[in-house]
């Protein structure tokens, strides 16, 4: 079983050689260990200091993409290259590289097609007080909308099966890690979580550019995704909210008609017209959504099944 550990980078020059020196060279279950490091347009040298410490393969981008689109291509590349298991981790050294044999062993026996590294929650000394509330909140959430129960959903130190890695198409630009937990509940894959370590910061994120951008880029993220996924679910909510709030001023216009007294409150019956007429096109819509859904995930399975003789056509040349 061939291993091989992803690190999208951009400017990590300083804290690469720590991240790869600690990788484990032996993992029980795991016959071959690689790596791989994804250049996202690095202007301090990290893909010259790659080939020095002895990085397996290297790709690089020529202009920085972000790390969303540096994520899917080393799927690619590692599914490309014979992966059976693909681990995901940061260049900035912030998890602990001697986790990856907790993160493996569970896809290695066959009990998970995802393993997401638990960085603590509120127990990690590394985190602020507010990043660990907010960390924990955002997670529950997450997990709640996913039909999971995964206490850290934004962490991107992951394990990957090789299946699982064939069906996962990211489309967003900002970020994974949500939108892959979308993909795999709407796809019912097995993901589980483990306790990982981490280590001191060494720089601010770049990900984490203040809280207000995080949590708006995060939360149009999940929404997106979620709609994209389970649209019907989405606009049925939607539809019945307005069918609900539209019903209620048709009561109460009915209950003064019924007592002589309709003729003043006519506006109560046009408000309530107009919203339960916007709550009918909001589930015709959801409909469509559902059936365009429907297309996408038919073209899915093609693509699915055209990625997979691709990538074995790759192992046996």
């Amino acid at each position: 079983m061939k291993l091989i550990v992803q690190i999208p980078c951009y400017n990590e020059a300083e804290t690469l050689e720590s991240v790869i020196s600690t990788i484990p060279k032996r993992i029980e279950g795991i016959d071959k260990i690689e790596t791989l490091i994804i250049d996202d347009g690095s202007t301090d040298g990290t893909s010259e200091l790659a080939k020095k410490i002895g990085v397996t393969h290297i790709i690089r981008h020529a202009k920085n993409k972000g790390l969303a689109r540096s994520f899917h291509r080393g799927i690619d590349e590692c599914l490309k290259r014979g992966a059976d298991i693909i681990v995901n981790t940061d260049g900035d050294n912030q998890y602990d590289s001697a986790d990856i044999a907790k993160l493996v062993a569970p896809v290695v026996r066959g009990e998970a097609d995802i393993v997401v590294g638990d960085r603590g929650g509120m127990d990690n000394p590394h985190f602020s007080t507010f990043k660990k509330r907010l960390q924990v909140f955002g997670s529950w959430v997450i997990g709640k909308m996913v039909g999971y129960n995964i206490p850290d959903a934004v962490s991107g130190f992951r394990a990957i099966s090789r299946d699982a890695a064939q069906r996962l198409n990211i489309v967003s630009d900002f970020s994974y890690t949500i939108e892959m937990l979308v993909i795999a509940g709407a796809r019912r894959m097995a993901v589980i979580s483990v306790p990982i370590n981490t280590n001191g910061k060494t720089r601010e994120s770049r990900l984490f550019k203040s809280i207000p951008y995080f949590l708006k880029m995060s939360v149009s993220t999940l929404l997106r995704m979620y709609t994209m996924h389970s649209p019907l679910r989405v606009f049925l909510v939607l539809g019945g909210g307005l069918f609900f709030i539209g019903a209620l001023p048709i009561v109460r216009f009915l209950f003064y008609y019924f007592g002589g007294d309709g003729g003043g409150h006519i506006q109560s019956l046009i408000i309530g017209g107009t919203l339960c007429m916007l709550g009918f096109m909001t589930l015709l819509a959801g409909v469509l959504a559902d059936l365009v859904h429907f297309n996408r995930r038919l073209l899915e399975k093609a693509l699915y099944k055209i990625h997979r003789l691709e990538c074995e056509l790759d192992r046996t040349q």
